[in-house]
């Protein structure tokens, strides 16, 4: 899930990263010192997660959580402060959890855990499935339900879609874990869009092949693939 982390103290910003990268599901997409970046960085990013630091000058954290609920699909808002009187406005504003500085690894783990109540799948319900890339520094996305496969070449991994292509930063194996309804592993260099598969074919060498709506092209399955793709089917 992607998070966006919201503070104007650069050394809380960066102890909250380090915190998280005890936890590979929650890729670290942004950070933010004020309220304004904060919400131009949800726009640019549509994280799935903000931390955000209720004090901060010009715009609070509360305030910028009044905006971010206000989006058709808001994210959910984890708040994080040194002061534990502002719990009650917090929840007022719908949040997800509540840390108190410093955040220590105890409190985050715990929050995480609330957190994970909600499951991936209940916050991918709430936004329409789509992978995001970058192109010109510019984030895009594309629907699932328009990808067809995904391959990891030498050093990219590379996203097919129905009117183009991309080049993603995430790994297949990240890719696997966001979307484990929508992805289906049939190679270790390839995942397809389940929603596509047609049809399982033997080719001439003996190996099997998959054929996908909308996709000219057909791509092999793994022997340890094999029966996972057929009871897809």
């Amino acid at each position: 899930m992607k998070v966006l982390i919201v503070d104007d103290e650069p050394l809380a910003r960066a102890r909250l990263q380090r915190l998280l990268a005890h936890y590979p599901e929650y890729q670290h997409v942004a950070q933010a010192s004020s309220g304004n970046e904060a919400l131009q960085q949800v726009k640019l990013q549509a994280p799935d997660i903000v931390f955000l630091d209720v004090d901060m000058p010009v715009m609070s954290g509360l305030e910028v959580a009044t905006q971010l609920n206000k989006l058709p699909v808001p994210p959910a808002i984890i708040f994080v402060t040194a002061h534990p009187e502002h719990a009650l406005d917090a929840l007022q504003l719908s949040a997800a959890g509540y840390l108190v500085k410093p955040v220590t690894e105890q409190n985050l783990a715990k929050t995480i855990d609330q957190l994970g109540r909600l499951t991936r799948a209940h916050l991918q319900k709430q936004r329409p499935a789509a992978i995001s890339y970058q192109l010109a520094g510019v984030t895009r996305s594309v629907a699932l339900e328009d990808v067809c496969y995904v391959i990891a070449e030498e050093k990219y991994t590379r996203l097919i879609f129905t009117h183009g292509e991309a080049l993603l930063d995430q790994s297949l194996k990240q890719l696997e874990q966001e979307y484990p309804t929508q992805l289906l592993r049939i190679h270790r260099k390839i995942l397809i869009n389940k929603s596509r598969l047609v049809a399982l074919k033997k080719a001439g060498d003996g190996s099997h092949v998959v054929a996908l709506s909308d996709c000219s092209c057909l791509l092999p399955v793994s022997r340890r693939a094999y029966k996972t793709v057929k009871d897809h089917l």
